[in-house]
């Protein structure tokens, strides 16, 4: 690399926590969801989730989707969102499966083409899928007598279910929506992702999992409400008839994903001087300043501002605005031009840092970070 500015992930960890996730929860079909450049940690990794058990990918768009390929040939993927229909003859050549989102996106496919398709049902959350029995039915009857194979069908449930009704009422929907036909006949069933993998169990009928943020390490443990708090939920559920949640797991979960960077310069400030954009960081004292080749363009968002990243296992203080590409940090006389800094090492701590989620933290680093992939002891140094 010519700035040594990237990110390092561990691919042993990944295929371990599918291991350990097959462990505990044992279903047919693992989709492993790897959508937005594999959530930040790049398509170089499907291998090693494949290695793990993953036996399906999902993505978002075609584009998507062929990235993917392109790192296997043979992994079923599906596209969660609908692909243009002028572009199916791509799906039928590359082994794409497709999402049909709705009746009329059934209506004018062609029927003649040898594809894979899972029918989206909306149990609720009004973004895509089908709303009627009847229109269930009939999709699934016509695709029968097709070239055209129904292997799966799905919904996404909009809440984890915890303290609202929404959850058993999705799920009560999607039953009834699909009630004229016979779901023991559909290859792959899938309802759940990570967080309700967790804390629910599926019903029978369901064969398969959406794997997302819970590959790389999110979530692991929930923490049960005590004492007040518990009786209150408790109430909560049993006036709403709300189904239980199921708080523990053995789950032992992982992050693989640590970001890096450099000092290139070290600056002698004295008091009263300023560092960075808009003067709004002042000296009380001389002090050294230590300037890193990362900033907005790589992922370090504002929230960054005032961190600790750490330099030869000692934690320094981010300081000043963080810039498009370089940011300031405050250290003492033991720092030296080129040192190594961890931004974070630990992606879990990091993001309860900051306030965010594990998705922000993720895919806010931008693809021209390179992405150094350790797999048995060797590195492999990938660039955008």
């Amino acid at each position: 690399m010519y700035r040594k500015t990237y990110t390092k992930i561990n691919c042993d960890i990944l295929k371990n926590n599918i291991i350990n996730i097959k462990e505990n929860y044992h279903y047919k079909y693992y989709i492993g969801v790897v959508k937005a450049n594999a959530y930040g940690h790049g398509d170089y990794i499907i291998n090693s989730l494949i290695q793990g058990g993953i036996n399906y990918l999902a993505a978002s768009s075609l584009e998507e989707c062929l990235s993917i390929r392109k790192r296997n040939e043979n992994i079923p993927i599906l596209c969660l969102e609908p692909i243009n229909q002028e572009f199916l003859n791509i799906c039928e050549k590359e082994n794409i499966t497709i999402t049909i989102p709705d009746y009329e996106y059934f209506k004018k496919l062609n029927f003649n083409l040898k594809l894979k398709a899972h029918l989206k049902i909306d149990s609720g959350m009004n973004r895509l899928g089908v709303k009627n029995k009847n229109q269930v039915k009939e999709i699934h009857d016509t695709l029968k007598n097709s070239n055209i194979f129904l292997e799966g069908i799905y919904t996404h449930l909009g809440t984890s279910g915890m303290w609202d009704k929404h959850y058993d009422n999705d799920l009560k929907t999607f039953e009834d929506l699909t009630s004229l036909i016979d779901l023991k006949t559909i290859p792959i069933v899938h309802i759940s992702r990570s967080l309700t993998l967790v804390t629910h169990k599926m019903p029978k009928y369901v064969t398969g999992v959406r794997l997302g943020i819970i590959m790389f390490g999110f979530p692991q443990k929930l923490t049960k409400p005590k004492g007040l708090r518990l009786i209150k939920r408790n109430m909560y559920l049993k006036k709403h008839h709300i189904s239980e949640i199921t708080y523990e797991n053995n789950l032992n979960l992982k992050t693989a994903f640590s970001l890096h960077t450099e000092i290139i310069t070290i600056k002698n400030v004295k008091k009263g001087e300023y560092v960075g954009y808009g003067a709004k960081y002042i000296a009380k004292e001389d002090m050294k300043v230590a300037i890193i080749p990362i900033g907005f363009a790589d992922g370090l968002i504002k929230k960054y501002e005032n961190q600790m990243v750490k330099i030869n296992n000692k934690e320094y203080e981010l300081i000043g605005e963080v810039g498009m590409d370089m940011t300031a940090i405050k250290i003492d006389d033991s720092i030296k031009l080129h040192d190594h800094v961890i931004i974070f090492d630990d992606a879990k701590k990091k993001a309860q840092e900051l306030g965010i989620s594990a998705y922000q933290l993720f895919t806010s680093i931008t693809t021209r970070v390179p992405r150094i992939y350790e797999e048995n002891g060797h590195l492999t140094e990938i660039k955008y």
